[in-house]
C-alpha cells in the first residue's frame, strides 16, 4: 500500500494549476491520500480558491489520474474548504520556484 500511495502521489504531481506553474501536489492543494487494504484510494483536496475557475475540472482531473494508478480499485475525492489553503500549505519547492 504504500508503494500504492507514492505511486498515486506522483500521478497527482503531474497536474498544474492552469494559473500557478506549480504542481497542485506541491502548491499544497492535498490535504490527504490514504489507501485502504482493497486499494481504495481517499483523497482530500481543497482549491486555492471556491471561484477558482478550475473548480470543476481540478477534482475530476485528479480522481481520473488516480484511477489510472496500477492497483487502484476505487477512488474517493472530497473537496474541502476547511482548512482554506493559503501560501503556507505549499512546499518549500513550490515557494522557491514562483519566488515567494
Amino acid at each position: 500500500m504504500i508503494d500504492l500511495k507514492k505511486n498515486v502521489i506522483e500521478e497527482i504531481k503531474k497536474i498544474f494549476d492552469p494559473e500557478i506553474p506549480v504542481n497542485i501536489y506541491e502548491l499544497g492543494l492535498i490535504y490527504k491520500v490514504e489507501v485502504d487494504k482493497n486499494n481504495k484510494v481517499y483523497i482530500e483536496m481543497t482549491l486555492t480558491s471556491p471561484n477558482c475557475p478550475v473548480a470543476e475540472s481540478l477534482p475530476k482531473d485528479v480522481k481520473d489520474n488516480t484511477m489510472n494508478v496500477e492497483g487502484v480499485s476505487d477512488v474517493d475525492l472530497k473537496l474541502v474548504w476547511d482548512p482554506p489553503w493559503d501560501k503556507d500549505k505549499m512546499s518549500e519547492a513550490a515557494k522557491l520556484e514562483l519566488n515567494l
